[in-house]
């Protein structure tokens, strides 16, 4: 059967469908879809008399263009048709449903869907996502289009190929991308934390569970805490525990304090013992202290290695770090003695012992500290980290600048860790 040219569903919705006679079918009320063999395709169209449904074959069809729709067939050749379950429908099932925009970063909804030839047959081609989308199926795209270029513009199409999108399934709640697994790593994380934050929890963890551990792991820290534990909560133990033992320490720490003491146990029962004892330790401190706010994932050498020795392990340490301001100096012991700047490190001459240059008269608090004090110690300085010391002056961990713009934010937006 021969199809004219491309067009969008809406552009059909309630067009009469003639029979060979040029009698009046039905009115078009939706069509099913199946899959097809490279893009989903049309199987039949829904048509609508006297509030009656039928059913018209694909192959039924004659003339299938945005002006005419015409059938081989008669009346009394058409089946009843029921809404069903099981069926894919274009405008009950994908209109409207939202879908996930990668490249835009963020979720957008399915306003209109476009068709074209193949053969014989009408495939999905693409889904409009734009104010194009929206207008047709209000009848003032041309309308539209006219005002806009008063102005000297373009009513642009934001179209979104279906070669990025998932299988189609009856009863869909949201419309997934296919999306590259390149395309998601070179998203920042907090395009990444936009785009889940912008579906339910259970469509949000379907696009997570599909990210890659690091990628996962920087994206969870960008989300909300009731999303965070949503995810984490409904993960097997084994894959949430890959992704919290690829954060920070303190992130790390965060999250598990948002979950059930059982699923948090679960999941350090899963890490490394290092990595275990480190979270623990953090969920052990106050909120709204140095200890509930800091992080024990710093640099620390002792005083007697030279400049070039510091210079060649920081090379290898730097990467398992979050953040590096300084280089801490402690003794055997682990008691802080002094620290020293990237910037003092790499002016020094490379023989130089850190003792030499490391700076000892220091700011510190202890793990008891309130945050607001801690800020209050930063904003005065005007340091970017802080080393937290317990009684004994035993290095414990560092409060950086992040963890105190995080104290500073209106409360709606802080978190609390709570023991585990």
């Amino acid at each position: 059967m021969p199809f004219f040219s491309e067009l969008f569903v809406s552009e059909i919705l309630k067009k009469p469908v003639l029979d060979p006679r040029g009698e009046e079918l039905g009115r078009v009320k939706d069509l099913v879809v199946v899959k097809g063999d490279p893009l989903p395709k049309v199987s039949s169209l829904v048509l609508e008399k006297k509030r009656k449904l039928f059913n018209l074959p694909w192959s039924d069809l004659s003339i299938f263009n945005k002006r005419i729709i015409s059938a081989n067939v008669y009346t009394e050749a058409l089946r009843h048709y029921e809404f069903r379950d099981e069926d894919l429908l274009l405008v009950r099932d994908i209109f409207d449903k939202q879908i996930v925009d990668a490249n835009g970063a963020k979720v957008v909804r399915v306003n209109d869907v476009k068709l074209e030839g193949l053969n014989t047959e009408a495939v999905l081609v693409a889904a409009d996502v734009g104010m194009r989308g929206i207008m047709r199926r209000m009848g003032v795209e041309r309308g539209g289009e006219d005002f806009i270029r008063l102005f000297r513009a373009q009513l642009p199409y934001n179209l979104i190929g279906w070669n990025y999108i998932q299988p189609l399934e009856p009863k869909l709640t949201a419309i997934s991308l296919t999306v590259p697994r390149q395309m998601v790593s070179e998203l920042h994380p907090a395009d990444l934390a936009a785009i889940i934050s912008q579906v339910s929890h259970k469509d949000g963890a379907t696009f997570f569970k599909d990210l890659d551990v690091e990628t996962a792991a920087e994206a969870l820290s960008e989300l909300e805490p009731d999303t965070q534990a949503a995810i984490i909560t409904g993960m097997d133990t084994e894959k949430a525990a890959d992704i919290i033992e690829e954060m920070p320490p303190d992130e790390a720490a965060d999250v598990l304090s948002d979950l059930s003491s059982e699923k948090a146990q679960e999941i350090l029962g899963s890490l490394e013992k290092e990595d275990a004892e480190d979270i623990q330790e953090l969920l052990e401190h106050e909120e709204d202290t140095a200890g509930g706010i800091m992080t024990n994932d710093f640099i620390a050498y002792r005083p007697e290695i030279t400049v070039r020795e510091a210079m060649e392990k920081f090379r290898h340490d730097a990467e398992e770090v979050e953040t590096v301001y300084y280089i801490y100096v402690t003794d055997e012991e682990e008691k802080l003695k002094g620290v020293v700047s990237l910037r003092e490190l790499l002016l020094s001459a490379p023989e130089i012992k850190l003792s030499e240059i490391m700076e000892t008269k220091l700011k510190k608090v202890t793990p008891e500290t309130d945050e607001m004090r801690v800020a209050g110690i930063i904003s005065k300085y005007n340091l970017v980290a802080i080393p937290v010391v317990d009684r004994e002056g035993f290095m414990l961990g560092i409060v950086d600048i992040d963890d105190i713009i995080d104290t500073i934010l209106p409360p709606a937006a802080k978190r609390k860790r709570r023991r585990v």
